[in-house]
């Protein structure tokens, strides 16, 4: 009976193998994905389709899919064409002016969205300048409060907003939570955990669980929002905790830009938390409020960006190439982690061809040194173009923006690296306002001062070992 079944066992394997190989064949969209997966499912037959199974295959895709198209929330066509309730709020792209359209036509045919004009949108600076006002919006929430983030700390900060949080609850405001399965598990006591004790209701998304087997490294849900009452949003890269404190801790704190919104585009961000809690819970929630025009209208005109591993998968990179190739005077990326896309890379090398002057800030050292080293193995690339890229001295700079020319502008929680651009759920924000590019600009230019440039010599001359590394290191960059 044991031969019999080793037998059977031993027979099982090559099917497997060959299965497993037939799926990444008919299922990756990527032809170098396809042809590593299958090879590695041949070569390895017993491990190779258990880490197919693991990190190959992209459930949360049809998921997602699925309860999209049960979800109320589902943009439909009064979303898709700015029925908020008001009259004038949304804006058809041939009626912006000419510097601006070209950039409104190619988001209008990738999002299915409007775009809202009266909007205002604030830069805050570091957790000193976007802490305080998110608490203070929640402690005056009157409503709904909705909070999504990747990582919630549990120290001093952390606390804070739990408390902020457990008092809104408290007083019979509709508060919901929701944290990444992974990014909860970086700090201890689990903030989940504290809030849930608390009697708010909060929920993780895709948390991994040995049984039944859910152990997703990737497809992670990267969005930060914090909306409150549908009046105000907060949104950027900007996670919750001590980390992002940089006064008096200019060594290890880690500086960022959030962004605090106003207006009609608040409704389309708690609509897209909306979708993503009732993918990760199975309930529903009603929105609150509409995103009114703020009492003094703002001037900026913008538009919600989703972009995950569901029906949303490629916009972002899409949006960020279209605008590239649109750019006329000038592109800035200001990014922690940097491994653009090949097609990227070439509107960046075609834009600097161009005569635009295309700048790159990165860190001169990330918290992710592997990330780091993967990224120095393909910027000849672009510096043999003209493409400035420049490092930034610590404190760690986090920050995720990109700007083209004098009016044009994403925010939001995205990284320029394939884990933002195609395995993570991520948010944007695109903004027509001159004022917010300037300020950004500004923001930039005080870094390019205290910045270094780098050199193609710089990187030519890297020692062999070093090249090896970071080879290396960029071999594996889909899943860095």
């Amino acid at each position: 009976m044991l031969a019999m079944l080793n037998a059977a066992v031993l027979a099982l394997i090559p099917v497997l193998a060959f299965a497993s190989a037939g799926h990444a064949l008919l299922y990756k969209r990527d032809s170098r994905s396809a042809f590593a997966w299958i090879a590695v499912c041949v070569m390895f037959p017993l491990a190779g389709p258990m880490l197919y199974f693991l990190f190959g295959i992209n459930r949360v895709r049809t998921r997602a899919q699925e309860l999209s198209r049960k979800s109320p929330f589902r943009l439909g066509v009064a979303f898709e064409r700015g029925d908020f309730g008001q009259a004038g709020v949304a804006i058809n792209p041939i009626d912006l002016p000419e510097p601006w359209r070209p950039f409104a036509r190619v988001s209008d045919a990738l999002v299915p969205r409007a775009l809202v004009q009266g909007n205002h949108v604030e830069p805050l600076y570091n957790g000193e300048g976007a802490f305080p006002p998110m608490l203070a919006a929640i402690d005056a929430a009157e409503r709904q409060i909705l909070l999504s983030t990747y990582i919630f700390e549990s120290n001093r900060t952390g606390r804070q907003f739990i408390a902020a949080l457990t008092r809104a609850s408290r007083r019979g405001v509709d508060v919901h939570v929701l944290l990444d399965g992974l990014g909860e598990l970086y700090s201890w006591p689990r903030a989940g955990r504290l809030l849930t004790r608390a009697g708010v209701d909060c929920a993780r998304f895709m948390r991994p669980r040995l049984l039944p087997p859910s152990l997703h490294i990737n497809l992670r849900n990267h969005r930060k929002i914090l909306v409150v009452d549908g009046e105000e949003a907060f949104v950027g890269g900007m996670n919750i905790g001590d980390r992002h404190l940089v006064e008096g801790h200019e060594s290890h704190g880690v500086a960022d830009v959030h962004f605090h919104l106003q207006g009609p585009v608040v409704t389309q961000i708690q609509m897209i938390f909306a979708e993503d809690w009732r993918f990760t819970t199975g309930r529903m929630i009603e929105p609150a409020g509409s995103g009114p025009v703020v009492a003094e209208p703002g001037r900026a005109i913008c538009r919600a960006c989703s972009d995950g591993p569901n029906e949303d998968l490629d916009k972002l990179s899409m949006l960020l190439i279209g605008a590239v190739s649109i750019a006329r005077e000038r592109i800035v990326v200001m990014t922690p982690y940097f491994i653009p896309t090949a097609a990227l890379v070439s509107a960046l090398q075609t834009a600097a061809l161009r005569g635009v002057r295309v700048t790159i800030l990165l860190p001169e050292r990330s918290n992710l040194r592997f990330v780091d080293w993967a990224s120095h193995n393909m910027l000849w690339e672009l510096l043999q173009h003209g493409v400035e890229i420049r490092y930034q001295p610590s404190p760690f700079n986090h920050s995720k923006l990109f700007f083209v020319d004098d009016h044009y502008a994403l925010i939001g929680s995205a990284n320029i690296d394939p884990r933002s651009l195609r395995l993570n759920f991520e948010l944007s924000v695109e903004v027509f306002d001159a004022d917010l590019v300037g300020e950004l600009s500004a923001y930039c230019r005080r870094a390019v001062v205290n910045s270094r440039r780098v050199t193609l010599d710089e990187v030519d001359g890297r020692s062999l070992p070093v090249r090896v590394r970071d080879a290396v290191c960029w071999l594996f960059s889909p899943y860095l």
